[in-house]
């Protein structure tokens, strides 16, 4: 009984994101405009709808959407987000991905020098290590590391 409680927390930070089958044109659309769109099952549907109630100041600019499109993206992420609320501890406010306990689990060996990288230029941009992070895909063995950091200068 104990080692399953122990291993409970990190089966929970296993998680594999995948991509909804129902996304809407808009999500891709406004959402996937300035960055990546992020894989609604990154965050809870309470860190969802924060976000969504916020998007005149989305972590830093105005990205406000009429209200029809609004809901019907804030209803994708809902119906979408993730349930382990272990994954997604410590988001903040306003919530951030690379805040949660998932992320820093799953990035915990790379340097800090990394996210500062201009290569990388934050932790956000997924897609600068992760080549399929578009498709959903965020396989551990098909990551690329800005050469340098793992001593492959």
């Amino acid at each position: 009984m104990l080692a399953a409680t122990l291993l409970l927390p990190m089966s929970a930070l296993s998680h594999q994101p995948t991509i909804p089958h129902d996304v809407p044109p808009a999500y891709q659309a406004e959402c996937g405009s300035c960055h990546l769109a992020y894989l609604p099952s990154l965050l809870p549907e309470s860190e969802w709808r924060s976000v969504m109630r916020q998007l005149g100041k989305h972590y830093g600019d105005n990205a406000s959407l009429d209200e029809t499109t609004r809901l019907q993206i804030e209803d994708f992420l809902a119906r979408n987000a993730g349930s382990r609320r272990l994954m997604y501890f410590g988001a903040g406010d306003p919530p951030r991905l690379t805040a949660t306990a998932w992320f820093q689990h799953k990035h915990k060996r790379l340097p800090t020098a990394v996210w500062s990288d201009k290569r990388v230029g934050s932790a956000p941009n997924c897609a600068a290590c992760h080549p399929e992070a578009e498709r959903g895909l965020f396989n551990k063995f098909d990551v690329t590391v800005p050469s340098g950091y793992w001593g492959d200068d």
